[in-house]
């Protein structure tokens, strides 16, 4: 399907950025607008199809540079760094973006609606979860995505013509993230890597370039009279960490010994340094939070997608070295 006008809130961001590419390339829409709190960034280079509208989805969308009709509106914009903000922020966020992009998209007559929630509403767990499983969030973060969803399938059914789809992805990687995937890359590289008892921790995650592809895989599954299609994002197989590094290693064509250090005194020694830093507001990465997430298994299947036959197109290897090939200098 070809759509006239794209707004994309949250739309300079790394993943927002790579749809806009996508959509462009594949001459999916005439005009696709970027709104967000931040300019694009000078990474991603867009046609003059793609333009730029500065906009904060935490108040009332009323920015007068945005089109009157609207054909598909992709919500994107969301708080989601743990730790990182405080509790009351993801609401704000999640929930006040959620209610005022539904509005926008209410406003300008728009019936194709995409959300990408996240897979955060699982909670973690070492048992496979595919979206027939309860979500039990445990998090601030995974709550205020789970109330996302459900005020976005509420604008669906106020009208049944309406067509969303929600999608809950994993960990997404490629040109640009900067997240836990590029830290894992380079830290393989620089050799200082190490394994905390999460060899065979599962990670369940997807190459950027992959998602957007699905998100207009989804869109075009539904029916021309309305719906909604929810569905997880990852790869066919969830990959290991260890996975994970062997394959950064082949791409990088390295070898590396990668030491295992105990997860109890790594998770002793970020409570130490936490209590050094935080009262003096240094930021640094080694917080307990985030050591206790690198050893919990996220094994979230993406039954929908393999259940309809979508056929990837990148798998961990194949995305890793499209990923070198755009951006080699975040393989150094």
């Amino acid at each position: 399907m070809m759509f006239g006008t794209v707004v994309i809130f949250g739309g300079t961001g790394f993943i927002g950025s790579h749809l806009a590419q996508t959509l462009a390339r594949e001459n999916r829409a005439a005009t696709i607008f970027l709104c967000d709190i931040a300019p694009p960034r000078p990474a991603f280079k867009f046609d003059d199809r793609v333009c730029y509208v500065p906009a904060d989805v935490r108040k009332p969308i009323a920015a007068p540079d945005l089109p009157e009709a609207v054909d598909l509106v992709v919500n994107l914009a969301a708080i989601h760094r743990e730790p990182g903000h405080e509790l009351h922020e993801y609401y704000e966020t999640n929930l006040l973006g959620a209610e005022n992009v539904c509005e926008f998209a209410e406003r300008t007559n728009c019936r194709n609606l995409i959300f990408t929630s996240s897979i955060a509403p699982y909670g973690p767990s070492e048992a496979e979860k595919t979206e027939e499983s309860i979500p039990t969030p445990v998090s601030a973060y995974g709550g205020s995505k789970l109330a996302a969803e459900k005020i976005h399938i509420g604008w669906q059914r106020a009208d049944k013509g309406r067509r969303l789809v929600i999608v809950r992805p994993g960990v997404v990687f490629g040109p640009g993230e900067g997240g836990n995937v590029s830290r894992l890359v380079k830290a393989t590289i620089r050799r200082y890597f190490l394994y905390m008892g999460n060899r065979q921790t599962r990670k369940a995650g997807g190459y950027v370039k992959e998602l957007a592809y699905t998100m207009l895989w989804a869109l075009d599954r539904l029916p021309e009279s309305g719906g909604v299609l929810l569905y997880n994002f990852s790869m066919a197989k969830t990959p290991t960490v260890e996975e994970y590094v062997e394959t950064a290693c082949r791409v990088a064509g390295i070898q590396r010994y990668v030491p295992m250090v105990p997860y109890p005194l790594l998770l002793a020694a970020s409570y130490g340094i936490e209590a050094v830093t935080r009262p003096l507001g240094i930021k640094q990465p080694v917080s307990p939070v985030r050591i206790r997430k690198l050893v919990r298994s996220n094994n979230i299947q993406p039954a929908v997608l393999l259940r309809e036959g979508y056929q990837y197109r990148y798998d961990l290897e194949a995305a890793m070295r499209d990923w070198k090939n755009d951006r080699p200098d975040e393989w150094q």
